[in-house]
């Protein structure tokens, strides 16, 4: 007979042998007894943790033929057949792949009908998050008001995107992640039974691993059985799963503190050679920190003790470094951890985020504060720089507001009416802001060929790119969708987004390639793509919109061409704040 996973084998069947959900297995069982049991259920937490495996024991605990009973008995025909799946009144979706409207108005037809072969009709549907709008609004009224003989028990990973309609109409049970010293005893049984040897740091490490999924942890076990056979040790399962002993974690850090570059780099280069990765390398660094201060600052808490083996050695290393300096190296691993997200070469940044470790003046390293938003390997401006920043910013406030009592309106003003600086022609003024002579002069051609049958035969085909992208990148789909092009001006196609971050996503140089690709497929040349947002795009073009009755031309600056006359406090403003933040009124 060929061999079955582990975590099928070892798949709960009753609720006592569900790990680590004692405060559901016990409602349910009290509800069981006393026949309380209800219509619907919505059972979520984290993968692995016994959502479809409580379900099912709940549709045999119902329709058992001993039964309703606390637990059921795996024994008689209807027990047995569940289990197996070969129930046709118990029906479990995946709603994964089975997430349309009209699945949902199957089972919807159906419910009405009483179970043929057993007591309860039974409908589990796993991922239910997974469902379009329209399902969920076909399931509303059936899952409010079903039939006696029906029971509905939905899972899911992520209740946050269920409608609030949805939940209010369940029993909803929050599964936790198991805890590791139920996943250890539960992991020492399944080797005794499977007359497996394993030794208790090799099981508890693959516990650690597992993050409180214990079918995680399951499928781990059985993987490095695969490998080790009989003897299951710790070497294995850090060799299997390209882990990294706390011993080679020990020696880097020393390495750090001692500021030996040499050999911080030549660890690196070993772990590389071994076939680990930077960024699992950079994971397991700032667990091995956060252990470290674990110990040094609550070394008798149960968190500590779960997580590491040999406490003692951790202690030492750990007095070797003071609080400050274990935080302030965690708070920057941290920060490179997140770029090597986006970067083409991992490994550089761990091996930049160590060297900046061993370089710091205080055997730490400076804070994420330390490190600027705009340019994100800048250091903190010195005192002095701050202070003479600050007084810059006090004189240009003197001063705009010495040039407000002179009669100049502030920026959030209005942009006509009969002030002071008022043309003596009598004309409606025409004057746009400084900012806005720019955006309009760039888009001068866009807003030409808007009407054009460019831009019309480019958005016939919209949909075509949509779903090309689509095809190639689902992902990038999703940011593109939010926008709608607008204009063709020679080869690039303006496409206006009404979300910021939507746009700015698109604007990635990777994502930016791949559209234009497939633009360039669908609409047989090569297009550039140039973004917007919506309302900038709508400003511009009622900017440009003449004034009825009026013959007056808008002039519009080039934008190469700088604008005249401006003193010495606006250019200060714009070199402090940004020409995006100053708005400049002319008369």
């Amino acid at each position: 007979m060929s061999h079955i996973a582990l975590y099928r084998t070892w798949r709960p069947q009753a609720f006592r042998e569900i790990v680590g959900q004692k405060h559901i297995v016990q409602t349910l069982q009290n509800s069981l007894r006393e026949g309380r049991f209800t219509h619907a259920y919505l059972f979520n937490g984290p993968r692995g943790t016994g959502k479809t495996s409580a379900a099912k024991i709940l549709a045999k605990a119902v329709n058992c033929l001993n039964g309703p009973a606390v637990e059921p008995c795996n024994e008689c025909a209807n027990c047995i057949r569940i289990t197996e799946g070969a129930v046709m009144d118990v029906v479990e979706i995946d709603a994964a792949s089975n997430r349309g409207v009209e699945e949902i108005r199957d089972i919807r037809d159906k419910v009405k009908y009483a179970p043929t072969e057993v007591r309860q009709k039974v409908y589990i549907i796993d991922e239910v998050h997974m469902l379009t709008t329209e399902a969920f609004n076909a399931l509303l009224k059936t899952l409010e008001e079903p039939p006696a003989h029906v029971m509905f028990i939905l899972a899911t990973t992520e209740p946050h995107k269920l409608p609030a309609t949805i939940i209010s109409r369940c029993q909803r049970f929050d599964f936790r992640r198991v805890s590791l010293e139920d996943q250890v005893e539960r992991l020492h049984e399944v080797c005794r039974e499977e007359r497996i040897e394993a030794d208790d740091d090799a099981i508890r490490f693959i516990a650690r691993l597992s993050d409180g999924g214990m079918r995680d942890a399951l499928s781990l076990l059985d993987q490095i059985m695969a490998f080790s056979g009989q003897h299951v040790t710790y070497d294995d399962v850090i060799s299997i799963t390209g882990g990294m002993a706390s011993d080679q974690f020990e020696k880097l850090v020393q390495a750090i503190k001692q500021r030996d570059v040499g050999a911080v780099l030549q660890l690196i280069d070993d772990f590389m050679q071994e076939g680990k990765s930077a960024d699992k390398c950079m994971e397991n660094l700032l667990y091995y920190f956060r252990d470290l201060l674990m110990v040094k600052m609550v070394p008798g808490s149960q968190a500590v003790t779960d997580r590491i083996i040999d406490v003692k050695r951790f202690a030492g290393v750990a007095e070797s470094f003071t609080t400050q300096e274990l935080i302030s190296m965690m708070d920057t691993l941290n920060y490179y951890q997140t770029e090597m997200k986006y970067s083409v070469q991992p490994q550089t940044l761990l091996e930049v985020a160590l060297m900046k470790l061993c370089s710091s003046t205080a055997g730490g390293a400076p804070s994420r504060a330390g490190i600027s938003d705009g340019s994100k390997g800048a250091e903190r401006a010195p005192d002095g720089l701050v202070s003479q920043l600050m007084s810059r910013i006090q004189r240009l406030e003197e001063q705009l507001v010495q040039l407000q009592k002179q009669g100049v309106a502030p920026a959030a003003g209005s942009a006509t009416g009969g002030g002071a600086g008022q043309s003596g022609s009598g004309s409606r003024s025409t004057a746009i802001p400084a900012a806005m002579k720019k955006s309009v002069e760039k888009l001068d051609g866009f807003l030409e060929g808007k009407d054009s049958q460019d831009s019309k035969s480019v958005l016939q085909k919209w949909n075509q790119v949509l779903g090309r992208v689509k095809e190639q990148r689902i992902t990038i789909h999703a940011w593109l969708v939010d926008g709608e092009p607008v204009s063709v001006h020679g080869d690039a196609v303006l496409v206006a987004f009404k979300s910021s971050m939507h746009r700015e996503t698109t604007e990635k140089p990777a994502n930016k390639q791949l559209i234009e690709q497939v633009m360039a497929d669908v609409l047989g040349s090569p297009y550039r793509l140039i973004s917007i947002m919506i309302k900038d795009w709508k400003s511009a073009a009622d900017q440009v919109k003449p004034v009825e009755g009026s013959k007056e031309e808008l002039k519009l600056v080039p934008e190469d061409e700088p604008v005249a006359a401006r003193e010495e406090w606006i250019s200060e403003a714009i070199q402090l704040f940004g020409e995006d933040l100053v708005k400049i009124k002319e008369d």
